[in-house]
This record gives structure tokens, C-alpha cells and sequence, in this order.
């Protein structure tokens, strides 16, 4: 398998009136098929800081921010195939008798994901369609074209039932709504927060911020869709999964910062 190399991380700059004990995850996870050969961290001014891998296997750094200025760094040097994710168009779903116990989870509301609240039209508009990976699909073009990209119009608290009505939101909502449907179809759909660089691809004239997706459970296996993108990619990096954004944010604050400016780096590596 052919291999490229990617760059990737992003700098934080945070004003805290008090010590603000801090949660980031930034770290790309050590599993194939991406390789980390290297990685680092930084805080100025330094502070004590130890990792820890939360309930879904995401790898987290806990710290405390001091009052003041401070900016938190990551960078990290990563191999990914020269290939895009795998598909299979006839990959079946499995009725809800025969998950494994740890999918179901996956089938659940959550804090942004309402399968409860978008049921009728989820049936309405995909129940008629074959199971399977096309309906999955089918549900990513739907949801790609019903939703205007726009930086701005959602919140911290815009669920997929709130975007559904306005039909704006950025990727975290395009895969929040995307994951409510499969979810009122029993579709097990699991949130996934990452590094997208444009490889092979028109870049993008905005600027490189973190990516959200979706895997969904067909077939005995996780399989990736993309539905702000819409279309399989290179170079996915992914840094956590859970039920939805509330479970993989970039930072988590247990007080109130001001994050004053953010970067982010997602590039293939000269």
C-alpha cells in the first residue's frame, strides 16, 4: 500500500480570568490505518498535564489553564494510505435483535442527535428503501443537499432537528442530522471529530478547521460517510468517536475562558 505523510495539529489561545482546569483532544488515535511518527504538545505558560483515555477510547489531555494568557499546541507527524475509505454498496443492515451489545448504544438518542424527534420523516422519506448501504447513502445526498453550509448559523446548543427546520449548519450538523436519521431507522451511527486535509481535492479557500463525519454499522463492520463532503476522501485522521459532538469537543472548559483565536493545520507534508 502506498503511503503519505500529513501534517497536522492547531494552536489554542485562551484569556482566563481564573485557573481553569482544562480537557483538550487534539491527539490523532494510534490506530491503523494511520501511523503517528511524532507527535508533540505544549503549554505556555507550562502547567502540569496528564492523558487519559475516555469511556469510547478517545485519547484526552486533562491540565489547568492558569489565569491570563496561555495557548496550548499540537503538532503531529502522520502516514495515511494513499487511498480513500473503503465502501461496499451491498453491505446489509442488521435488524435490532442481532447488534452487538455495544452498537446499541449507537441507535440511541442523544444530545444533538434526535432520532426521536425526526422518526416520521426519517420512515417517510427512506422507509421504502431497501436496507443497506444505498439507503445510508441515500440519506448522506439528502441531507448534503437540504443543508446550505454556512460558518455562523448554528450554536453550541443546535441539535439536528433544529437544523433540519433552518437548513444551515457546518459539518458537525450535517453529520448530526445524518446520524438522527439512521438512528430512527435502528441504523447504528456514531459521530467521528478528525483532521481533513484537501488531498486530491480542489482545496478549500476557507480556513482549515477540524472535520466531523459519521460511521455507520452495516455488515458486521464501521463503515465512513461523509455527508458535508459527500464523497469518499484521502488523509481522514480521526481524533475521537462518540454518540455526538458532546462527546468528542475539541476542548472542554470547567469554567469560562475566552478562546481569542484558533488554529488549525491539516496538510500533506512536502
Amino acid at each position: 500500500m502506498n503511503l503519505r505523510r500529513v501534517r497536522v495539529g492547531c494552536e489554542f489561545d485562551y484569556l482566563a480570568e481564573i485557573a481553569t482546569p482544562t480537557v483538550f483532544q487534539t491527539f490523532p488515535l494510534k490506530e491503523a490505518p494511520v501511523t503517528v511518527l511524532h507527535e508533540q504538545h505544549s503549554v505556555e505558560p507550562e502547567a502540569g498535564s496528564h492523558a487519559y483515555t475516555d469511556l469510547y477510547g478517545n485519547s484526552c489531555l486533562r491540565l489547568i489553564l492558569p489565569p491570563g494568557k496561555s495557548t496550548f499546541r499540537y503538532e503531529a507527524l502522520v502516514e495515511v494510505p494513499d487511498a480513500t475509505e473503503d465502501f461496499h454498496d451491498d453491505a446489509p443492515e442488521q435488524p435490532p435483535a442481532d447488534l452487538p451489545d455495544e452498537v446499541l448504544v449507537y441507535t440511541l438518542p442523544s444530545r444533538y442527535c434526535l432520532p426521536d424527534m425526526l422518526g416520521n420523516e426519517a420512515w417517510s422519506r427512506f422507509g421504502t428503501m431497501a436496507p443497506g448501504y444505498r439507503r445510508v447513502q441515500a440519506i448522506c445526498d439528502h441531507v448534503n443537499k437540504h443543508l446550505e453550509f454556512r460558518y455562523g448559523s448554528t450554536t453550541a446548543t443546535s441539535t439536528a432537528a433544529d437544523v433540519n427546520t433552518s437548513g444551515f449548519g457546518v459539518c458537525r450538523d450535517f453529520t448530526h442530522l445524518a446520524i438522527s436519521f439512521c438512528r430512527s431507522l435502528n441504523i447504528p451511527a456514531r459521530y467521528v471529530f478528525g483532521y481533513l486535509p484537501d488531498m486530491d481535492v480542489e482545496p478549500d479557500p476557507a480556513p482549515m478547521d477540524f472535520a466531523a463525519w459519521m460511521e455507520v454499522w452495516l455488515g458486521g463492520k464501521w463503515w465512513t460517510f461523509d455527508p458535508r463532503n459527500n464523497r469518499r476522501r484521502k488523509g481522514r485522521v480521526v481524533i475521537g468517536r462518540g454518540r455526538d459532538a458532546s462527546d468528542v469537543a475539541m476542548a472542554t472548559t470547567f469554567g469560562g475562558p475566552v478562546l481569542q483565536s484558533m488554529v488549525v493545520v491539516a496538510e500533506e507534508a512536502p
